[in-house]
């Protein structure tokens, strides 16, 4: 009998769930909905600049490989492209455009003067030395660094990155320009012009989304139980920060497996626990749970934070959970998408959900601009004030639309890239049907 893992790869094989084929589907099916033009489609629909480059890397065994790595900028009209570097061996070109468009249309979902740009390495970063892994993110700064900077594109951690990579990134740009550029990347050390609150940032704004959910359905979190697949940076934030607001989180999952108690995880020990550098399957005051396990729990809230095409056609009905927050990029496929709005699920999109780590990204920039920088208080206060704007403008049109939140989502950032399209002269009033922003 086929388990639900293989059922997953099955789907995306047979479906061909390539995201940058879904959120071109996406976009077409809310420019239809808002009235617009195929015009608007034809500029949305692809980046303005795709990259790929070769990285050569001396091996500590003397051995040279040859790495392949990607920058895609989607748009650049509201500003500077902005947008993650992932070191991962199923990066793809494919993935980085649509991640470049997410990124776009998470920027104008949240009000910020920025396009979309994503970039990574087909790499698996856990098979490299230390020292080969910083000659990997050098070599690689050096490569796209024709194309990025604070006016043109921002890179920032994503998958597989840390400080500690755009520590090395940002020291290989400043040498090739001979002076230091603290905004030609976020997400650093603070030492380095790095925001106070980064870190926790996208894990912070799924839970302001999570708790603004919760509101509209009348649930109260410190009643509520959680699980969570993937535990790295997102996930262990999303948890804490769940944990601080009463929430039971019962399980979680790495990629080495999972873990369950119905009473509720320590999860102040558990993330000590994982800080010292062990998976969440050694930790010993929870069961065993697998992956194919987490689907089916009954909880009242599910958050994927691992990667994308998790939920599917197959996987979808096992969850039994009323809110489905995407901390990660392109979690649910459209047929996962479909079945969960049926079972009235209520799902955060990713676009919204994870925005918080560019939003901070975006004050790191600005204060780096500035050469003035903010306590972490400070920092948190905007951040709440943007992702709860940006959640009720998408239930707003959600509402008004009497549909799905994801499209609500698509629509209300569509919108803001629109309104620049037309104060630009891009667009004329005859691609704005139905008086659109006329």
């Amino acid at each position: 009998m086929m388990n639900i893992r293989d059922k997953v790869e099955a789907d995306i094989t047979t479906h061909n769930k390539n995201p940058y084929k879904i959120v071109k589907e996406l976009l077409k099916d809310s420019i239809t909905e808002l009235g617009l033009s195929d015009n608007i489609y034809n500029i949305l629909k692809k980046p303005m600049r795709v990259l790929e480059v070769s990285i050569p890397i001396r091996m500590d065994n003397g051995e040279l490989r040859n790495f392949t790595g990607y920058r895609s900028q989607h748009l650049d009209i509201l500003g500077p492209t902005k947008g993650g570097i992932r070191f991962h061996p199923q990066v793809n070109a494919d993935e980085v455009k649509a991640l470049s468009i997410w990124m776009s249309l998470k920027s104008a979902i949240l009000d910020l003067p920025l396009g979309g740009g994503k970039g990574g390495v087909i790499v698996d970063p856990s098979e490299l030395s230390e020292r080969e892994l910083e000659e990997l993110s050098r070599t690689y700064i050096r490569k796209i660094t024709p194309i990025i900077g604070p006016q043109k594109d921002i890179p920032a951690p994503d998958v597989n990155t840390n400080p500690e990579v755009m520590g090395w990134m940002i020291d290989e740009y400043d040498k090739l320009r001979g002076f230091n550029v603290p905004g030609m990347l976020t997400g650093k050390p603070v030492i380095l012009g790095g925001s106070l609150g980064r870190l926790e940032a996208t894990g912070r704004g799924v839970v302001i989304t999570i708790r603004e959910a919760a509101r509209v359905l009348g649930m109260n979190l410190s009643e509520c139980t959680a699980s969570l697949q993937g535990f790295g940076n997102v996930g262990s934030m999303t948890a804490k920060f769940l944990h601080e607001l009463g929430v039971k989180v019962v399980a979680v999952t790495d990629a080495n497996g999972g873990i369950y108690s119905k009473e509720g995880l320590n999860i102040p020990e558990l993330l000590e626990f994982v800080q010292a550098g062990n998976s969440v399957v050694g930790y010993p005051h929870a069961s065993p749970l697998s992956n194919d396990e987490l689907f089916g729990l009954p909880v009242d809230i599910f958050v994927p934070a691992a990667i994308e095409n998790q939920i599917t056609k197959d996987t979808a009905p096992y969850i039994k959970a009323k809110i489905v927050a995407e901390a990660a990029n392109g979690p649910t496929t459209p047929e996962g998408d479909r079945i969960l709005e049926e079972n009235n699920v209520f799902v955060i999109p990713d676009i919204l959900c994870n925005a918080g780590g560019v939003t901070v990204s975006y004050f790191e920039w600005v204060q780096n601009a500035m050469n003035y920088y903010w306590k972490e208080e400070e920092v948190n206060q905007k951040l709440e004030e943007r992702m709860v704007t940006g959640f009720e403008n998408v239930l707003k049109m959600r509402n008004e639309q009497n549909g799905r939140m994801r499209k609500a989502a698509y629509m209300v950032g569509i919108s803001h890239i629109v309104k620049a399209f037309k104060a630009r002269g891009w667009i004329k009033t005859p691609d704005l049907s139905r008086n659109y922003l006329n």
